[in-house]
Order: structure tokens, then C-alpha cells, then sequence
């Protein structure tokens, strides 16, 4: 599902150039779940965005569901998204203006879908917000928020969703809540999921994890699953 080889990230600065990711060689299978971890500054976000397309690296081969990602412009890119990926950010990114419905039906409507309002409610009840259709983002709490960009992220079922500190902006509680959701819905759609964490524990939660220190590899080890066994990493 994702490729990165030799992957390096450069961007200047006031200071002159600063390196961001310093060659990332990565694979990861379809299915997988990938927790990221890393301490602030280490280039995990970074690399989620290489990977969604949003940020394009200096050197090396990016390749997305057997799609290589440099030769796309922006316009490719934007429909490849559209497509392929899902993404959660700890900032919800929703649009203040529209209900939850409305913006869940965004991409749905984005791809062409006639039935995107009929999905995006399909989409609010699987997590828990069938109530919730009407209310725009200022009416919901952080907790229902992340939800709706949740089911934003699975609306067109993508086989990969990326998800950047989707617990940061809400309460401990409020963010078991929403991840035993996320990795509900991931199990439940077969989706490859990247997770990118502070939490140590939260990443455990992976079949695999990853760190990043410095914009390099630092770490690559399988997790316990469910049932306490090992599950392999990719190769």
C-alpha cells in the first residue's frame, strides 16, 4: 500500500535549508496497522503528508497503492486523494459554514456519487451521530467533531487513511472513545491504517511500529495483537 525509497524532504528556511526527512525507506502492506511515534520535530507529520500527496519530496520514489506520486500534478494528485485516501487530522478540518451531513457528503459528492447524502447519513450512524445530521461543528462537542471527520475520512471507503494525532485536541476519555471507534471501523473496512502518536501505548494498539527520529528510521517493530501473538512487519 505505501512505498518510500530513499525519500528526502529539504525546505529552506531563514536559517538556510533544513532537512526534514533524511532518507525514508518504507513499505507498508495492505491491511496493516502502523503506528507512527516520534518525538515532535522528528519528521512524522512530514512524512504523513509525502504520503498523502500534500507535500512532495526533494528526491526519491513515493508509490501509493502501486500509483508513483511524482509524475502526478496537482490536479492528479487531488483526484488520487480522492480516491485512495482518507485523512484525520487533530485539527477536525471541518467546514464551520456546513452540517455534519454536509460535510461528510463532500467527498461523496466530489466523486460523483448521486447517492452521497444518502451514504454520508449511513456514515454519521455508523459512529454514533444519526442525531447529529443538522448541527453544524460549532453546535458538536471536540469528541463528536473528530467523529464526523471520521466518517468524512471512511465515507468513500478509501483503502488507506492516514491519521495525525486524531486524540490530540480532545480528553482522555473522549479519545478512547473516538480511537476504539477508529479501529472499529478500520477492522470493519479492511483499511490500511497509518497512525501517527505521541502515545506509546495508543500505537501498541498497531500490529507494527514505527520511529522516526531525526527524518530517519530509528525503529521497526511488530506489536503484540489482540490475542497477545506476534504478527509480522512487511518486508
Amino acid at each position: 500500500m505505501i512505498l518510500f525509497e530513499d525519500v528526502h524532504l529539504t525546505l529552506g528556511s531563514s536559517a538556510g535549508q533544513v532537512n526534514i526527512l533524511r532518507g525514508i525507506d518504507l513499505a507498508i502492506a495492505t491491511g496493516e496497522t502502523v503506528g507512527v511515534v516520534g518525538p515532535s520535530g522528528s519528521g512524522k507529520s512530514t512524512m504523513m503528508m509525502v504520503a498523502a500527496g500534500l507535500e512532495r519530496p526533494t528526491s526519491g520514489r513515493v508509490e501509493i497503492a502501486g500509483t508513483d506520486l511524482g509524475p502526478l500534478d496537482e490536479d492528479g494528485l487531488a483526484e488520487f486523494r480522492r480516491d485512495h485516501i482518507g485523512i484525520v487530522f487533530q485539527a477536525f478540518h471541518l467546514v464551520p459554514t456546513m452540517t455534519a451531513l454536509e460535510n461528510v457528503a463532500i467527498p461523496l459528492e466530489l466523486a460523483g456519487r448521486d447517492d452521497a447524502f444518502a451514504q454520508a447519513r449511513m456514515g454519521l450512524e455508523a459512529v454514533g451521530l444519526g442525531h447529529r445530521l443538522t448541527h453544524y461543528p460549532g453546535q458538536l462537542s471536540g469528541g463528536e467533531q473528530q467523529r464526523v471527520a471520521l466518517a468524512r475520512a471512511f465515507a468513500t471507503e478509501p483503502p488507506l487513511l492516514l491519521a495525525d494525532e486524531p486524540t490530540g485536541n480532545l480528553d482522555g476519555e473522549t479519545g478512547h472513545q473516538v480511537i476504539d471507534l477508529l479501529f472499529d471501523l478500520q477492522e470493519r473496512k479492511g483499511t490500511t491504517l497509518v497512525l501517527i502518536t505521541h502515545d506509546a501505548e495508543l500505537a501498541g494498539r498497531c500490529g507494527r511500529r514505527v520511529r522516526l527520529l531525526d527524518g530517519r528510521i530509528s525503529g521497526d517493530e511488530v506489536t503484540p495483537d489482540r490475542n497477545g501473538l506476534l504478527t509480522a512487519a512487511a518486508p
